[in-house]
């Protein structure tokens, strides 16, 4: 998709601090970090969102975890406790529309659920 701004990450048209790739998958760090150490895990191929997920997309989502986990324990969160997540949706907080994870970790996070 042209105009996604992770797709022109993942096709090296834009830079990013990237922590980990292989043929399905990139994760770098968030250029707006809202905790100590905050990275981006997504999937190469360009899916909106999980509601927009196909049968064949489910293994690299669910490769996701097993790569957040690698992340957490080489960036030394692992015991300390991290959080993974993703927004889906405007009412979520989705603003990019390339399903997307959050790995944040490093201090004290604080609880989800509040809502404006």
């Amino acid at each position: 998709m042209s105009d996604c701004i992770f797709c022109k990450i993942v096709a090296g048209e834009l830079p990013s601090k990237k922590v980990f790739e292989n043929d399905e998958i990139v994760a770098f760090h968030d250029i707006q970090p809202a905790s100590p150490i905050h990275v981006l895990i997504i999937p190469k191929k360009h899916i909106p969102s999980l509601a927009d997920a196909q049968a064949e997309d489910w293994t690299t989502i669910g490769q996701v975890q097993a790569v957040a986990a690698q992340i957490a324990r080489e960036l030394d969160i692992e015991e300390s406790g991290y959080r993974v997540i993703t927004n889906v949706g405007a009412n979520a907080g989705q603003i990019v529309h390339h399903i997307h994870y959050h790995l944040m970790g490093g201090a004290r996070l604080a609880p989800l659920g509040v809502h404006n």
